[in-house]
């Protein structure tokens, strides 16, 4: 298991020493993930956080009808998972499947417990992570309602320059609140201009 990209992660918020790196690095699972691969389902226990230490990762919830909404896309040095893992029923509501091959390390709920307790600056660099979270998902619910889906768009591919070529049209086009249709008629415009 290569542990620096997470390592580096961290050190941008908190400075860890020694023994907080080699605590860390004992817990975390290296799991290997392929291309469509189903990572969690709807309905499982959500039992671990995860971090994306190579590739890409898509997490979406199926509605009633079978219709799959994407509720985040995750690249290389993101973390991923939903926060049911920290509730008292621990089902999660989405299912996360590889975009691409990759590599994720799971940090199990009950390690990320002992990581706080044993060293607060773990609970620091988490709180961090998820303000930082909220802030995106706020910035994107506020997006959705003042710009354009063009605008949208644009600011998509800023975010993430390479995922085009791993997922389908009609995932980028939920994630954005737009139908599949007229997402390619926003590329055509695009490439005319």
């Amino acid at each position: 298991m290569n542990s620096a990209i997470i390592l580096s992660n961290i050190n941008e918020h908190v400075q860890l020493t020694a023994d907080e790196r080699a605590y860390l690095e004992s817990v975390l699972i290296s799991r290997p993930f392929r291309h469509d691969e189903l990572i969690v389902k709807s309905g499982d226990v959500a039992r671990y956080i995860m971090f994306v230490n190579a590739g890409y990762i898509m997490s979406y919830y199926t509605d009633q009808e079978g219709d799959d909404h994407v509720v985040q896309f995750a690249a290389q040095g993101w973390w991923s998972g939903d926060l049911f893992s920290l509730s008292p029923d621990p089902r999660t509501i989405y299912s996360t499947k590889g975009l691409s091959d990759g590599e994720l390390l799971l940090l199990p709920r009950s390690a990320q417990e002992q990581l706080f307790e044993k060293y607060p600056k773990f609970e620091r660099y988490f709180r961090i992570s998820f303000q930082t979270s909220l802030i995106r998902q706020q910035l994107r619910f506020i997006e959705s309602y003042s710009l354009t889906a063009e605008e949208r768009y644009l600011k998509f591919q800023l975010k993430f320059p390479t995922i085009d070529q791993y997922i389908a049209q009609k995932h980028i086009a939920s994630y954005l609140g737009i139908t599949p249709e007229f997402l390619s008629k926003i590329r055509k415009r695009l490439l005319l201009k």
